[in-house]
């Protein structure tokens, strides 16, 4: 019920934006705070922290309203007020609005990285002891024997874990019926690497013990060594799709193939994605368009984070999300479409709107599909639009193919 004149000192000014407290200005001498509550009669959206020994003049209510019916000049400097604080806080909350996006995108990099990285890791520690057990096995080998296969040449089998533990008992069955101890020490190696029960036919039998664990011994450093390769091109493939995704060391416009983009937002967000089946649509051919590439790749990061935390919110059977990509005129044509509950029919209206949210409190700033807009329809001469119906959302993108012919589609 009142507004206050910083006196002295410095007051930090704070909003709920993206699940924490957001700094949107800093209060010093003479800077009037509360003025908005009192004007709106709506609850005080923002908070304040005394940054250093503080002291204020409370204005009630009565005497501020008598202040501004009584001078223009007042309400002029007020106006002014209003309009610089409204334009650093949408400024402020857009960057919040970006951090939580980056967030987003490096918590599911980091759990995308991890287990390649743990692969190569592990892998990298174990490949030191297995070649020198094969080096060692190798050694104790007669001259006169020799291998009757190298598995190498081999492709690996693709098998079910019932169908890799079948293969492991009756390997190790047929292995201890021949006299070789521990069998179970070379069972999984060679059937990793595509050794089956009928290869036994091709060995002495009374060399079988030393055969078997030369083969198993280099069927070790052999998988190891793809499971150190296959862990480097996960990692390889990662960098480059973020680089691909930021558009990294390119112009800001560019030729932007637009399947590529979603491909590389979709490896990004994978994590989020895991328990969803995402289904593809791309028109054969598509040609590419001139565009802002790391701003398109934001619209679909939103779009595709948004539809994920929809499904995942209202904990939807059998989720999914069909996105399509088609030419159509002069435009590439968007759809990504889920299976979720639905945006309400009387909301739909807002959902581009500055501020506007359905999140609960401090988990949104209601920037993200204002940002999506501005980007399509004010930086690409596009157009997006929204159909829901609880079980069917369906958001679609339209991009003209070339910015200096392009009609402005969203006007």
């Amino acid at each position: 019920e009142k507004a206050s004149i910083v006196r002295g000192g410095e007051l930090g000014v704070l909003r709920a934006a993206a699940g924490q407290q957001v700094g949107i200005g800093v209060s010093g001498k003479g800077v009037v705070v509360g003025e908005m509550a009192l004007l709106t009669a709506e609850p005080r959206s923002a908070t304040a922290r005394a940054l250093s020994e503080t002291s204020l003049v409370a204005i009630p209510k009565e005497a501020f309203e008598a202040v501004l019916a009584s001078s223009a000049e007042a309400t002029r400097a007020l106006f002014d007020v209003f309009l610089q604080r409204w334009r650093e806080q949408e400024d402020r909350l857009r960057q919040s609005e970006r951090m939580a996006q980056i967030g987003v995108l490096t918590a599911g990099l980091a759990h995308e990285m991890n287990n390649p990285a743990a692969a190569v890791t592990r892998g990298a520690s174990e490949l030191r002891p297995a070649i020198e057990r094969f080096v060692v096995a190798a050694k104790a080998m007669p001259a006169d024997l020799t291998l009757p296969f190298r598995l190498a040449e081999r492709e690996r089998p693709r098998l079910s874990g019932m169908d890799r533990a079948d293969r492991e008992g009756a390997l190790e069955d047929a292995l201890d019926a021949l006299g070789v101890n521990d069998p179970w020490r070379y069972s999984a190696p060679l059937v990793e690497a595509g050794f089956i029960v009928d290869d036994l036919e091709t060995i002495p039998a009374d060399r079988t013990s030393l055969v078997v664990e030369v083969m198993a011994a280099e069927a070790e450093v052999h998988s190891l060594l793809a499971e150190i390769d296959e862990g480097s091109k996960r990692l390889s493939e990662l960098v480059g799709a973020l680089k691909s995704y930021s558009f990294l060391d390119q112009a800001p416009v560019q030729e932007v193939d637009v399947p590529k983009g979603i491909e590389d937002t979709l490896l990004i967000l994978r994590s989020k994605t895991k328990d969803i089946q995402i289904e593809r649509e791309y028109q054969d051919g598509l040609p590419p368009i001139t565009a802002y590439g790391s701003q398109l790749n934001q619209v679909w990061t939103n779009l595709i984070d948004n539809a994920s935390d929809s499904l995942r919110d209202a904990a939807t059977e059998d989720p999914r999300i069909l996105i399509r990509a088609v030419e159509a005129d002069d435009c590439i044509v968007v759809t990504i479409h889920d299976n979720g509950p639905g945006i309400p029919r009387e909301i739909q209206d807002r959902i581009f709107e500055k501020f506007y949210t359905t999140k609960e409190p401090g988990k949104g700033t209601g920037l993200g599909l204002d940002t999506v807009y501005s980007i399509v329809v004010n930086q690409h001469r596009g157009a997006i639009a929204v159909d829901s119906r609880p079980g069917a959302t369906t958001f679609t993108v339209k991009i003209p193919k070339d910015q200096d012919t392009a009609v402005v589609y969203g006007a």
